[in-house]
């Protein structure tokens, strides 16, 4: 003799304030210790294979480089200091862009933020990179200085591609306000 198999869960009436019963374990169920609903931050994955998900990595890259080529050099403090600040404010937008936070939060347009960073950057890394090209106390600060010139290239190049990305927002009508 065969058990009885017990009743399916669509013969019990839905009711309308109490959610319908699941059918098995969730996946809080693995997972013991931990709450079930946790909200998880989204990658951009496309960003990272992007030229500018490219070029931001670079841009984060070289600064680190000439931050620790300053740092172990023994430069100047400003040397450093700029590098340094480089290299968080590039980390930062790196990661702005890949969680897509600049999708939520909105009330700044941050194509044109990033070009009026990369613009100054460009402007102190030219006078810092040649002070220390020029000065070359020793190795390690000739190359900082040298990666301070590629860092202002790989800014140029960035401004390049924003002000191209802000000049097709404005074309498809991207700023307009709604009406």
């Amino acid at each position: 003799a065969e058990p009885a198999s017990p009743a399916p869960m669509a013969s019990v009436p839905a009711s309308p304030r109490l959610p319908t019963p699941s059918r098995g374990p969730g996946p809080a169920a693995h997972r013991r210790g931990r709450p079930a609903a946790r909200p998880r931050v989204e990658v951009d994955q496309a960003f990272l294979r992007s030229p500018r998900g490219f070029l931001k990595i670079a841009r984060t890259l070289v600064a680190l480089a000439a931050f620790l080529c300053f740092m172990a050099s023994g430069a100047r403090e400003a040397y450093a200091a700029l590098a340094g600040m480089e290299v968080v404010t590039n980390a930062l937008f790196l990661l702005l862009y890949l969680v897509k936070l600049d999708a939520r939060i909105r009330f700044l347009y941050w194509p044109l933020a990033d070009v009026l960073n990369s613009v100054l950057a460009a402007l102190l890394l030219l006078v810092v990179s040649l002070c220390a090209i020029i000065i070359k106390t020793n190795k390690g600060t000739l190359a900082g200085g040298v990666l301070g010139l590629t860092l202002l290239a790989l800014y140029l190049v960035d401004v390049i591609l924003l002000w191209k990305k802000i000049s097709l927002d404005k074309a498809r009508g991207g700023s307009a306000p709604a009406k």
